[in-house]
This record gives structure tokens, sequence and C-alpha cells, in this order.
């Protein structure tokens, strides 16, 4: 494994998200001196927070799986989650509903999902998904071990015989069909399937690998941070202040002094030079290549997942059918995802996510009041030239019109505060082409392939965050993290495994 060269005692952590949190605990795990410089006000970076009119909101993800790997995060500094979290697991992992009027609840426990797959699709299907539960657990136990939770060097490091064992799993595959080899149910089939949509990529053009997502949300189990998901940056923060780190809110970081292919300083906005032996970036990809004034070179240019529009909103009501997570799909399936990554456009039969937060933790609210979060996937402003300070208000109420046509009835007359973030919002914030959810899991961004986290031409700089390896989501950005800090300090650390 190549690592950053020279001395690496002092580091500075530029973000205090999770990924730039979980570097700085396992620095500081192994010996080093660790800066944060956050331009924020509060740490969490991409887990973002707005506190509105006694509404304590989540802006950023808000389905938490593999608590194991923050347990792994904490551990480097002698800490667990009980210590700083008190996390909920959520039963069912989510509700979802579909347009035929059926819902099934999608459970983590082997026993209530074949139980509740027999109810709704037949005892055919419920053997089909006890296979296909199988499958998704040999598939996350290989693909953890050896392909997420590794540093690579070169494609080369792939050939290895768990490069075999990926293929004849039908790794290599496409992952709409490989569900389908356990389950026909075209519900059922979503369920395991639309996570891919995390990743940027259609169910019908995404890699079977990408099935290890549905592992992390239908076997693993999903949690819930009482305090919401700003209780996960604001516990890995505490742990690394007690463990002496050094974090600085409320200053961006608008250039790196240089001498040769060393970072020798960071540079505030507030005009503050922090000298460091090594820096760890967590800015989307194009910040960070500013920053150190090199862009690798690539045979394609980077693709970049579709967008969302979150409409936040607080209610003086709830609907009792309702979860914690609630996915409601469209009659639409395939055309929604060509007319988001292909066309550029809206969906014109949306399927969202809708979130309640305080149908587990009423504190997040106004005593009486209720808390909603609904995410509806949208084209990346590359994909689509949709004016979004105009178009969002009226696609905000084409949403909420939706939402009552699928039996949230005066969903709009029972809001009493609301927020709506699109791709413009999102932009402004600094995430590329205005998409939280970053670079592609296309083939050619995935693995050796995805932008590496060591950049050619400076020797002591190292990449973690979602758009670097391995990639998208809450559970990989911890190991980005992990990865991060084993390229300055040359000591990969052991995974906690599951499955």
């Amino acid at each position: 494994m190549r690592t950053v060269t020279g001395p690496t005692d002092h580091v500075v952590v530029i973000g205090a998200g999770l990924s730039g949190l979980a570097a700085t605990l396992h620095l500081l795990g192994a010996g080093r001196r660790v800066t944060v410089v956050e331009r924020d006000d509060h740490p969490g970076g991409r887990a973002g927070r707005l506190d509105l009119d006694g509404f304590r909101i989540d802006t950023g993800p808000t389905v938490l799986t593999m608590p194991d790997l923050l347990d792994e995060v904490l551990g480097a500094v002698g800490e667990t989650v009980t210590d700083r979290l008190d996390l909920v697991p959520l039963t069912p992992a989510y509700h979802a509903r579909f347009a035929d009027g059926s819902a099934i609840d999608v459970h983590t426990d082997a026993d209530a999902m074949e139980a509740e797959v027999r109810r709704v699709a037949g005892p055919r299907e419920a053997a089909g998904y006890l296979r296909l539960r199988s499958w998704l657990e040999e598939l996350y136990r290989l693909e953890m071990r050896r392909f997420i939770d590794a540093n690579f060097d070169s494609p080369f490091s792939l050939l290895s015989p768990e490069l075999a064992r990926l293929a004849a799993l039908g790794g290599f595959g496409r992952l709409a069909p490989a569900i389908g080899r356990f389950v026909t149910d075209e519900r059922l089939r979503r369920i395991f399937s639309f996570q891919s949509l995390y990743a940027g990529v259609a169910p019908r053009q995404a890699l079977a690998a990408y099935a290890v997502i549905a592992y992390m949300d239908t076997v693993a189990g999903v949690h819930f941070p009482r305090g919401g998901m700003r209780a996960l940056g604001e516990a890995l923060a505490g742990a690394a202040e007690k463990a002496g780190a050094q974090l600085r809110y409320g200053d961006a970081v608008t250039r790196l002094e240089r001498r040769g292919d060393r970072v020798t300083a960071v540079i505030t906005e507030g005009g503050e030079r922090i000298a460091c032996d090594a820096v760890v970036l967590t800015p989307d990809l194009p910040v960070a290549y500013r920053l150190l004034g090199r862009t690798p070179r690539r045979l394609f240019p980077l693709r970049f997942s579709p967008s969302a529009v979150v409409l936040h909103a607080g209610t003086d009501r709830t609907w009792d059918e309702l979860g914690h997570h609630t996915i409601s799909f469209g009659a639409a399936w395939q055309r929604t995802f060509t007319e988001i990554i292909d066309r550029g456009r809206v969906m014109s039969d949306p399927s969202f996510l809708i979130t309640q937060p305080t149908h587990t933790d009423p504190g997040l609210a106004p005593p009486g009041r209720h808390l909603f979060y609904v995410l509806a996937p949208c084209p990346n402003l590359r994909a689509g030239r949709i004016d979004w300070d105009r178009f969002g208000p009226r696609y905000r109420d084409e949403l909420v019109a939706t939402l009552e046509r699928r039996g949230l009835t005066g969903f709009g007359s029972a809001t009493v505060t609301e927020r709506l973030v699109t791709p413009a919002d999102w932009a402004r914030t600094g995430h590329a082409f205005g998409t939280p959810f970053a670079t592609a899991h296309t083939f050619a961004q995935t693995g050796p392939f995805r932008p590496r986290n060591l950049v050619t031409g400076t020797a002591n700089a190292v990449l973690a965050g979602c758009g670097t390896t391995p990639g998208v989501g809450l559970p990989t950005v911890l190991v980005s993290g992990k990865l991060a800090a084993a390229r300055v300090t040359g000591t990969p650390v052991a995974s906690v495994r599951r499955g």
C-alpha cells in the first residue's frame, strides 16, 4: 500500500464531516496530532442540521446502517457507540407503499421478513427471499473484506481469488436481473434494488455487486440516533476533542501553501496559517483538486450522481400508515430512471422516501407537532437544465399534491413550517453539479477505477469522503476516513466484520 512520504506528526483535516472525523479518530489512535478545520460552526458535514421554529431538522442522510462501523471509528480512541449515542433499531426498517394500494413492511429479521413476503406474495417468493438474503450476506462478507475496506494502488490490486469468487457470485452482472433470479414479484424486486440510486445508477445498469447496499439496508438493520442524525457528528467530534484533536469551526480553508510536491500549511479565510506535515481533504472532488492545484487525468470525465429535492415539513398532524421510513413507489419504474439520468427531467410519476423522525424521537419537534423529510430524486445540474430557483416552488406543490393523492390527505394544510432544498441549494453549499451524492458508481468509477485518495503530484495529501474510495453512503464514508488515515500512518486498521 502506498502512503504519504516524509514526516506525518501533525495532520490537518479539512472538513469535520463524518469522513473527516473518522480519519481524525484513526489518526489520533495512531499517535498523530490532528487539527480539524471546518467552515461551518458545527460538525457533521453532509449530515447537516437546520433549527426552524422549534423543529430540529436533519438536512443530510436520514438512514443509518452498519453501526458497527461507528464502533470501529470510536474504538480507535478507546470509546464505543454506547458511550456517545443512543441508537434505536427501526422495526420495520422501511414501510413500502405501492401504486396498486398494497404495502410491505421491510424487516431485517429473517423470520419476520420471510413471514411478510409469504403474506404478500406467497410461499415460493418467501423461499426466494431466504435465498436472496443468503446471497446478500455472502456478497457482503466478500466485498467488505476485499473490495470496500481496501486501498487500491492500481487495477492490478483486484487480481485475487476473491475477484473470481465475486464473478462466480454474479457480482459483475446487472443488479436488476440478479435480484430477479431470487424473487419475481415486482414489488420485492424494487425493494431490493432501489438502493442503487444512492450510487447514482439505475438498477438495470448497476453492477450486481451493488446489492451490497441492499444488504446494509435490509439485512444488517436500520437505526436512528436519538437527537437526530446530527448526533453522529457531535459524537465523533466529542470523542476527537477528548482524545486531543483541535477542532476549529467557522473558518473555511481557501488555499494550501506548498513547497515542491509537499503541502506545508493550510491557509484559512480568516487569514490563519496552520502548518502541517500532512493534510486530509474531504470537500467534493472539484474543490479538493482546486485546493491542491492538481486534477488527475482520466480517460473519461467524471460522471456525477443524480441529485434530490428535499422538502422539510413540520406539521400539526401525522398519518397512521407511515412508519419512520416510508418508500412511496409510483407506478412507473424504469421510466423514472430514464427521466432523471438520461433526459434530465423530474419524475413524471415519482417514487420518493418519506422520513418521519418524530415517529421515533418526538423531541425533535415542538409538542403536538411532527417532522417530515420528503426526498425526491431528480437530475443533477449537469444532466438537467432546470432553473430551480423558479421551478422549485412549483415542484414543491407537485410533490405535496402527489403525497395527498397517495393517502396523506391534508398534508399541505397541515404544514406549519417548511424548507425546500433543490439542486441549486446543494450547489451553493459546494456540492459539484448540485448533487449531494457525489460521483456515480459506474464501472469506470468503482473500486480501483474510482478517483483515488492519493493524488499524483502531491506527496503528503490524502482525500476522503464520498467522491473518492470506497464511495457514496454513510457507512462507506466512515470507511473512507479510515482508509485515508491508513495512507498517512502506513498501518491499516483491522475492520469490524458482520454477516
